[in-house]
């Protein structure tokens, strides 16, 4: 059983192992190829079609650290994305590849594939220097060799050195020598003595040859300079010495001891030791040289991963004259020490999951990597006990981060999950980095409102497009779950869609008005606003904005009575001389379309031609202040200006034009004596009105009262008149209804009077009421044959709202069909 389960354990790693790395792919090309050529077709080869290049997110990732490769989405070839060198890259190593990790994403997959750099031949044989100097002693034997500086070549294979020659001289010859490792080393061999006195100098061109085609040659001038005698060069005990020294070794440690020895004797034999003279600075940086001894002193610090070897060129010379010198080559290896951390590299970076994410779900590709070399490079992952993930092994130091058990968003929204990097080195070096892995939600929260309903107070005559309110809604989930968006949902205000009305950012909930509102045409509507996340599918919840209009003092008084003056035109009134102080001359009523204070009106008589009359301010009643003397002009202009009480102060003037006549009787003797035998049914009438309008209010009640009383005082006096008949025998015809009606429906809305006759258009009738009747009186309009009452009560129906008194015309019938008024409080 247990064998069992071992063997079904292991298919499962090798399954997800298998589902999540493919196998390799190699492609070879050569250096130093155009931008943009063709490596091959890495769609083709991976068999994925041309659209997953982009629907699964295909990127190539080098392990070189530069991308000198990239992929063609609409071909889906692998194409050169730089210039490649390969010496750059690579140096002399016979085998140069460059592994690239392509990585497809949803579902993870990654592909490791190889590109292998061919030579070309690009470079030319150089020497160090384009002239090498030769001392050599006309004693020299025939057959003495004297080694020539080496060209190199940075190409490989083919391409690299392959032979020198000498130009044409008289005294030498070239000689090849192989040393180990395969390089070879070009020498010169003296074939005739050197005769001094003969000729001093020897110059010799040295060239050096690749195997290319075509074939690339360097040069450099070799300058031999006769010397005389001291015919015994210092010769080494070896002419390659090896040696090893640790990456960490101190400064000053003696690498190694070259030996050489002179045949001569005194000052021909006496050697002193130094580096080349063509010893690069990196060697120079690195080793120091007794130049007594001969010791190779170590002054730097090695890096294995810098270099791994060096090749030291040193020089024994005599003190002879002239001077002679041997050369030996040093070779010291570098070996490799636990000096560098493992480094944790993420192939492709975690992406949120889920909390439904099925247990095995690929969260990401990790890779390590160190810089040291054999046991010290190996290096294993690790991960902290706990959070329901785990590492599985894929190749080359691969891993695959995956889901090892159920996730619970509320629980956990976000894991730290630590991953630990172990090399084999003695002793081992770790390192350690962190990834977060986000965990997302379902969307299972509808957005909830900071309120269910929203009270707005806006003030009428607005800017258009200016912000009235704005409405707030959270959602408990999470990322795209809980961006919420608003719109405002389809109503009617006054039988218009809403949304003539206002519009709602939907990124913010700020409500802005379409348009400037008037108070005295829409006081309040409401808006339904709807708050909709952004989950699949969608969650969303209302909320309703009221939205209540307040009143601006935008209204100027507007003039009923006298009717000519409402019109526009001059009202003109007759008075009689024998007018005593206090007699009412007319009386000016105007009404404002605004509400509360700012419907307040009052009057003021702004200008007169004599001080004869007076104004009463809140009633607009005209009384003479004096009797009429006989100096009095016969024709009085009066101004008077009527303002509310808003701010800023609305006002409008009337100018009324008084005729002062002799043996004009007063009309409202005949008014008393006329309306003393309707006083009766017309106190009835009243009567109604003020119980009607006392079950609403207190302050309807004592209104009412006043005006009761107001009545009574009318039927003993002529200073008001509260009711007038131009035919008393109207009050007797049968066919004539008055009619008080009360709507109750909540707060009062109106009182409607109802009048019918079936006889002429001559019928009229006033009441005293002024505008102010919220606090005092109570006016009727007087319609007559000067006055077009159809058109007074129209003004009325515009302009006044529901704070004050307004009069709404249902029908305006002059013969058969009566009067109808409407009293709104």
């Amino acid at each position: 059983m247990k064998i069992l389960r071992w063997l079904a354990l292991w298919w499962h790693h090798f399954f997800l192992l298998w589902t999540t790395v493919n196998a390799q792919t190699r492609y070879s090309i050569q250096e130093e190829l155009k931008q943009g050529s063709v490596v091959g077709n890495l769609a083709k080869d991976l068999g994925l079609g041309l659209s997953d290049i982009y629907d699964r997110k295909l990127r190539v990732a080098s392990e070189a650290g530069k991308q000198y490769f990239s992929v063609d989405p609409g071909k889906g070839e692998l194409v050169v994305n730089d210039r490649i060198d390969r010496e750059a890259l690579c140096g002399q190593s016979a085998s140069c590849v460059l592994p690239l990790q392509v990585v497809i994403e949803d579902p993870l997959q990654l592909h490791r594939i190889e590109v292998e750099i061919r030579d070309i031949n690009d470079n030319s044989p150089r020497f160090l220097s384009n002239e090498l100097s030769l001392n050599i002693a006309e004693s020299a034997a025939v057959g003495t060799r004297f080694p020539l500086e080496s060209a190199s070549d940075p190409d490989v294979g083919s391409n690299s050195l392959k032979s020198y020659t000498l130009s044409k001289n008289e005294c030498c010859s070239l000689r090849i020598k192989e040393i180990e490792g395969g390089k070879t080393v070009p020498e010169l061999v003296l074939e005739k003595p050197l005769d001094r006195e003969r000729k001093t100098v020897h110059k010799i061109l040295l060239t050096a040859l690749d195997g290319g085609n075509p074939v690339r040659s360097g040069t450099t001038q070799i300058t031999i300079s006769v010397l005389d005698i001291n015919d015994n060069f210092p010769v080494f005990e070896k002419n390659l010495y090896k040696v090893s020294l640790g990456e960490k070794s101190i400064q000053g440690t003696v690498v190694i001891q070259p030996k050489a020895s002179d045949a001569d004797e005194g000052l021909n034999g006496e050697i002193t030791f130094s580096f080349g003279s063509r010893t690069p600075d990196s060697v120079l940086s690195v080793f120091d040289i007794n130049p007594s001894t001969g010791e190779i002193i170590l002054k730097g610090e090695l890096d294995y991963e810098t270099a791994k070897s060096y090749d030291i060129d040193v020089t024994a010379k005599d003190k002879g004259s002239p001077q002679m010198e041997g050369h030996c080559r040093v070779q010291v290896d570098i070996t490799d020490f636990n000096d560098n951390v493992p480094e944790i590299v993420f192939t492709s970076q975690p992406k949120p999951l889920r909390e439904d994410a099925p247990s095995g779900t690929v969260v990401a590709l990790i890779s390590a990597r160190d810089l040291d070399s054999a046991d010290n490079g190996k290096v294993t992952l690790q991960i902290t006990k706990g959070p329901p993930f785990a590492l599985k092994p894929s190749f080359s130091n691969s891993y695959a981060l995956v889901t090892s058990g159920t996730l619970d968003r509320e629980r956990f929204s976000e894991y730290n999950i630590e991953i630990t990097a172990t090399d084999s080195g003695s002793p081992p070096l770790t390192s350690k980095k962190s990834v977060l892995v986000t965990i997302t939600d379902v969307n299972d929260n509808a957005p909830v409102f900071t309120q269910k309903i929203y009270d707005v107070y806006l003030k009428e005559n607005g800017v258009p497009g200016s912000i009235l309110y704005s409405v707030s809604a959270s959602d408990l989930d999470f990322g795209e779950n809980a961006k919420v968006s608003y719109s405002i949902l389809d109503s009617k205000v006054q039988d218009v869609s809403v949304s003539s009305y206002v519009y709602i950012n939907s990124d913010n909930g700020s409500i802005y008005s379409m348009h400037s509102f008037d108070y005295e045409k829409l006081k309040v509507f409401q808006i339904q606003v709807q708050a909709k996340d952004q989950g699949s599918p969608s969650l969303s919840s209302n909320a309703t904005v009221h939205v209540f209009i307040l009143d601006q003092n935008d209204n100027a008084p507007a003039v009923i009575y006298p009717s000519s003056a409402a019109m526009g035109s001059l009202s003109h009134q007759r008075m009689p001389r024998s007018a005593k102080a206090g007699h009412l001359v007319t009386k000016v009523t105007a009404v404002d379309a605004d509400s509360g204070h700012n419907a307040w009106i009052s009057y003021r008589l702004a200008e007169a031609t004599d001080s004869l009359f007076t104004v009463n301010l809140y009633t607009g009643e005209v009384r003479t202040k004096r009797a009429v003397s006989e100096q009095d002009d016969s024709s009085q202009r009066l101004l008077i200006e009527i303002k509310d009480d808003g701010e800023p102060i609305q006002s409008s003037t009337v100018t009324v034009s008084i005729i002062l006549e002799d043996g004009l009787h007063e009309p409202i003797l005949d008014l008393r004596h006329k309306a003393a035998e309707p006083s009766k049914k017309t106190g009835r009438i009243t009567l109604y009105l003020i119980l009607s309008l006392a079950s609403v209010s207190v302050l309807s009640l004592v209104t009412f009262l006043i005006l009761a009383v107001k009545c009574i005082r009318n039927s003993r006096s002529s200073n008001t008149c509260c009711m007038r008949r131009t035919d008393s025998d109207d009050y007797k015809n049968p066919n004539r209804n008055l009619q008080i009606q009360l709507n109750t429906d909540g707060p009062i809305k109106y009182v409607e009077v109802l009048g019918g006759d079936m006889l002429s258009q001559s019928q009229s009738f006033r009441s005293c009421m002024s505008p102010m009747s919220e606090y005092s009186d109570f006016t009727l309009i007087k319609p007559s044959s000067t006055t077009d009452f159809k058109e007074v009560i129209s003004v009325l129906d515009a302009s006044l709202p529901d704070s004050t008194w307004t009069f709404e015309s249902q029908q305006v019938r002059t013969k058969s069909e009566g009067n109808s008024v409407k009293l709104y409080p």
